[in-house]
């Protein structure tokens, strides 16, 4: 890693990729092997148990504003730090818990743990560290936490076995306690405090008016929640949508488990851009890719190559777009904005993420592959337009920087 990367980025990627690998195994992929373990334990129906999930995006959302100012307050390192704290509590609440109240109150901390130590505050710290040059350490660490779900799904499987599910969420609280606290606290490299290799934290990659600035940033807060939307509504149903699009079982099966690699691959590939990548332009393709990908399932039926066409470039486009959602905000904003414009880009993007699977399931149940086919075709059309205006709002203000600029 050290052989393209300084010493201290490689030490800011590895204290933050075992601390979001852990953050996300033990909470919002916890439930996908353990949620139907817990449910007849304590009584409760597997539709209330899973619905923690909801709960704990839904608090992280309304929490997100919140965080972005405690960012630039305390710091990434702090606040990190507080998430592992939180998750910790909400872990041990749910070790003991024995009816609806206390489960219900562990997936609010759990929640609360997910707006200070997931995805945006960990993102935050990378800026601090690297500034405007941080955008191949955040491709990095999020090719590592990709893989939590591939991680931890089996640790989690193995341990609940060996010694129960309430032993196996307290021994998660240790890991949080003894593990990401100490990192955070005392792994990080300091933040850099005035410069960065790429010029002050003070200074945005392009110099825009108020006003424009407003209409970057909901550009980008609408494009980045609809794609959100519009990938965490598919992923729960893909299943489901390729059988009716006319996959055999063991084909829908297949090609599932394909899109996580694919959609890796194309976080991959974004890294290894490097600073050459554009994160407007990367969106664009992504949202193209995805555009282009929905109505090939419309002429699948017994055709397979259909199916593998959709499979390949939607998984990566949705996987080129996390990578954007992430680092889009740099497009516009000055690293020390960072940590802000990310944490307030959250709350639309975490409640996309807690509605979407609800109302797609509903779409394919009630429409079919074709209504969900459809949708999905008018959000990709809608993202697409959304970057492309985002990119021409960029490109005004670098002629107008241009054109004031003293020859």
């Amino acid at each position: 890693m050290t052989s393209f990367l300084t010493r201290r980025s490689a030490r800011t990627i590895t204290v933050l990729a075992i601390s979001q690998i852990v953050a996300w195994g033990t909470t919002f992929d916890m439930l996908g092997v353990m949620g139907r373990t817990i449910a007849p334990d304590l009584g409760l129906s597997n539709e209330f148990v899973f619905s923690g999930l909801t709960i704990m995006m839904v608090t992280s959302a309304v929490l997100g504003p919140s965080t972005g100012r405690w960012l630039g307050r305390y710091g990434a390192a702090r606040v990190l730090a507080a998430g592992s704290l939180t998750f910790a509590l909400g872990l041990l609440i749910l070790a003991a818990c024995h009816g609806v109240v206390l489960y219900a109150a562990a997936w609010v901390l759990i929640g609360i743990g997910g707006a200070l130590g997931l995805s945006a505050p960990a993102y935050a710290a990378v800026v601090e560290r690297e500034g405007l040059d941080g955008k191949r350490v955040i491709a990095i660490l999020m090719l590592f936490t990709g893989l939590s779900a591939t991680i931890f799904w089996p640790l989690l499987s193995l341990v609940e076995a060996a010694i129960g599910w309430r032993m196996t969420f307290l021994l998660s609280a240790s890991i949080h306690l003894f593990v990401c606290l100490p990192l955070h606290l005392f792994g990080l490299p300091a933040p850099q405090a005035t410069s960065t290799a790429g010029g002050s934290v003070d200074a945005a990659p392009v110099e825009m008016t108020a006003g424009a600035r407003r209409a970057a940033f909901v550009l980008i807060a609408a494009a980045t929640t609809i794609s959100a939307f519009l990938t965490f509504g598919i992923v729960p149903s893909l299943l489901e949508l390729l059988r009716q699009s006319g996959a055999s079982e063991a084909l829908a099966l297949q090609l599932g488990a394909a899109r996580g690699v694919i959609g890796i691959s194309a976080r991959g590939v974004d890294m290894a851009l490097g600073k050459r990548s554009n994160p407007v332009l990367s969106a664009g393709i992504a949202a193209a890719l995805m555009l282009v990908s929905f109505p090939l399932l419309l002429f699948a039926g017994p055709a397979l190559l259909p199916l593998y066409g959709f499979i390949l470039l939607y998984s990566f486009g949705s996987g080129v777009f996390a990578v954007s959602r992430a680092l889009l905000p740099l497009s516009v904003f000055s690293a020390r904005e960072y940590g802000l414009q990310a944490a307030r880009l959250s709350l639309p993007q975490n409640l996309a993420m807690a509605t979407a699977p609800v109302i797609f399931t509903a779409l394919l149940d009630r429409g079919g592959s074709g209504s969900v086919i459809a949708v999905s075709i008018g959000l990709s059309a809608i993202v697409l337009v959304l970057v492309v205006a985002l990119q021409s709002l960029i490109r005004r203000a670098h002629a107008r920087a241009n054109a004031v600029t003293p020859a």
